[in-house]
């Protein structure tokens, strides 16, 4: 048994190593491109950063956690790796046409659901019980397929949104695809484990020089946003079906509400975010500055604080899901996250706000004298 343990860590370590070691060596490279061929997101009226930085980081990601899975002899036979390498290709080709050339949102929409379509339907990836959610447990056939792909294209998107500061979303992606990896490895399923690492590994090697980057400071761009998304909406969808099982030793109570849990950041931010737009009669496409970190940075935080709040956040309702979802059904837990993040999201508004107004205030004070000199 202790061989067998060795064997499956030493499978984890090397997928988390071979996309570590490929990510940390291209991006040089890329970044070195960008300059030359001047593939920079420059500075707007909504960008968080001041100067111009290459979007390419989602090349390097792509190129370690493919590279990492596909060279990787895996634990088990693998049937789907092949179907999830493909809705990859999808998306990474829809991300860097728009890092290159802008796509028009429709069309993004288009190709997330094709993806989502091959992992459904080909990859019989999908969602087949509720968990007893409403009394609900096993579903049909039809009802499964859309649910998932309506389930794959948000968390897609979610993680595309919350890309707006420095390590963010890679951050975000980073602890997500860990606790997956985690639970899936103590859960015996070895190849969705390595799947996990393997995306883990690729995202650390970029958040260093994202967050840490001077010479070489990248974005990872809608490829990489996207990707991400991508692959952990699989894992999250897997992390439901074998929780499906009451026999087994590791099954987690309540899952689809701990999946939520373990997304609060990027799902209770989109949700958030176009409720607002909607209010505001606006398209829920229509990009602005009210995400959660746009308050934290107006509230005068930097985008390294702001990024580790959020994950520190995450990572406490994390443990909070994971320790009451013995005691609490779906739809209790359900509501207790939601609400618990609209009041701590309607604190951050509240306390950016009066900041933004003293600010406002003090630089009006400041100007009067200079006015009359």
């Amino acid at each position: 048994m202790l061989e067998i343990l060795n064997y499956e860590m030493m499978h984890l370590f090397s997928a988390f190593f071979i996309s570590f070691v490929v990510v940390f060596i291209s991006i040089p490279s890329i970044v070195k491109v960008a300059h030359k061929k001047h593939l920079f997101d420059l500075p707007g009226h909504r960008a968080s950063h001041t100067q111009a930085v290459p979007t390419l980081g989602g090349l390097a990601i792509f190129a370690g956690f493919i590279f990492s899975i596909s060279v990787l002899p895996n634990v088990v036979v693998f049937p789907q790796e092949s179907v999830l390498i493909a809705a990859s290709v999808i998306i990474f080709f829809i991300g860097l046409k728009d890092d290159i050339l802008v796509t028009a949102p429709l069309t993004k929409m288009s190709g997330q659901i094709v993806a989502a379509f091959i992992l459904v339907f080909i990859g019989d990836l999908h969602i087949t019980s509720l968990h007893g959610f409403y009394g609900i447990t096993e579903i049909p056939y039809w009802a499964s397929c859309s649910l998932s792909i309506f389930i794959i294209v948000v968390i897609i998107n979610a993680f595309n949104l919350i890309d707006g500061i420095d390590g963010l979303s890679s951050g975000v992606g980073i602890v997500t695809a860990s606790t997956f990896g985690i639970w899936f490895f103590l859960a015996q399923k070895i190849q969705w484990s390595i799947i996990a690492f393997a995306l883990v590994g690729s995202l650390i090697a970029f958040f260093i020089y994202n967050v840490f980057g001077k010479r070489n400071k990248i974005f990872m761009g809608d490829t990489g946003s996207l990707l991400l998304g991508l692959i952990v909406s699989v894992l999250t969808i897997q992390f439901n079906e074998f929780n499906i099982n009451a026999i087994q030793i590791y099954r987690v109570h309540a899952a689809p509400a701990v999946s939520f849990g373990i997304l609060i950041v990027p799902l209770f931010d989109t949700l958030r975010i176009i409720f607002v737009r909607l209010v505001l009669r606006k398209s829920p496409f229509s990009p602005d500055r009210n995400h959660i970190h746009h308050r934290l940075l107006d509230y005068g935080f930097s985008h390294k604080i702001s990024s580790f709040i959020i994950i520190l956040v995450n990572l406490i309702y994390i443990a909070f899901v994971f320790y009451f979802s013995k005691n609490f059904e779906i739809l209790r837990l359900m509501l207790l996250l939601l609400i618990s993040a609209m009041v701590l999201s309607h604190f951050i508004t509240i306390l950016s706000f009066k900041n933004k107004k003293k600010v406002i205030t003090k630089t009006k004070y400041l100007e009067i004298p200079l006015k009359k000199k």
